[in-house]
């Protein structure tokens, strides 16, 4: 490939990376950008993140959730915070954070664990990060009840800008982060036990059943059941959001309402001919 037809390339990849909201794999560029090996999208894209980076611009193409996106550069965070003053980024609660921590470091671990981990119960801390995207369910704990097991998706590794889990900061490095921060070290132990997860080909030779203690890949026609469960779940915390907000607006409305007839009523007390003891007389003008 000529230089020409480089350029050429890293403008198409440019394009592509500008206009996703998500991160976009050398396999996608490569399709989109009609072009034969990965190896040339690789070093195009290779040249054009040194050239965004040597230039100090205030746009960053960043490998990101096994992908790549165009974001703003860190260096002018401060720029765009007070440029989007009333803007924040939802942010999950410290259950949630704690459920998902154990999660992140722990998977596929199943909902018991994490309550062993966290000593209370977290049912509806795991809803609401499935809910977000942030967790799946990745198996089934082969132990009595056969329980889900979760992992964490790519939308946690976008959420917290990793490239890959191994990008997670080691449990030993928590106490010297938590300082830099000025915050206190939590108070959930990651370093607690669980039962071991095996490996899904440990089968016990005489009759072929998983081991106690195993992870077994869920069917797929199963997923595919867990998978509109979950949608339908959506949906209904979509939908009662909306009805919460359109009982609050109805609310206000009749507030108004009440409060535009009381304003009516009170006029027209104000203005209703006074009345004596014959009833209400009628004045005429003076002839």
């Amino acid at each position: 490939m000529d230089q020409s037809q480089m350029d050429h390339l890293k403008g198409a990849i440019e394009a592509l990376l500008f206009v996703s909201e998500k991160p976009v794999t050398l396999d996608q560029l490569k399709e989109a950008a009609q072009v034969a090996q990965v190896a040339d999208v690789r070093e195009a894209l290779k040249s054009l993140m040194m050239d965004y980076a040597n230039a100090n611009k205030g746009i960053a193409i960043i490998e990101i959730a096994n992908g790549f996106q165009m974001l703003s550069s860190p260096a002018y965070a401060a720029y765009i915070r007070e440029f989007y003053k009333t803007r924040h980024k939802e942010k999950l609660s410290r259950p949630a954070l704690e459920t998902l921590a154990i999660i992140a470091y722990k998977q596929p671990v199943s909902r018991t664990d994490v309550e062993v981990i966290r000593g209370v119960n977290s049912d509806g801390v795991v809803m609401h990060l499935l809910n977000k995207w942030l967790i799946k369910i990745s198996g089934r704990k082969e132990v009595p009840g056969r329980p889900y097991v979760y992992g964490t998706t790519t939308q946690f590794l976008e959420y917290f800008g990793l490239k890959a889990l191994e990008d997670l900061p080691k449990l030993e490095e928590f106490p010297a982060l938590m300082a830099q921060k000025n915050e206190a070290v939590p108070t959930v132990n990651l370093d607690s036990q669980v039962p071991l997860v095996q490996e899904e080909k440990e089968l016990e030779a005489e009759n072929l059943r998983p081991v106690e203690g195993s992870i077994t890949p869920i069917p797929a026609e199963e997923q595919t059941q867990l998978d509109e469960e979950l949608a339908r779940a959506r949906t209904r915390l979509d939908i009662e959001e909306l009805e919460r907000q359109s009982n609050i607006h109805s609310q206000r409305k009749q507030d108004q309402d009440v409060g535009e007839s009381s304003g009516q009523a009170r006029l027209m007390s104000e203005n209703k001919p006074e009345e004596t003891d014959h009833g209400s007389q009628q004045t005429s003008p003076e002839n």
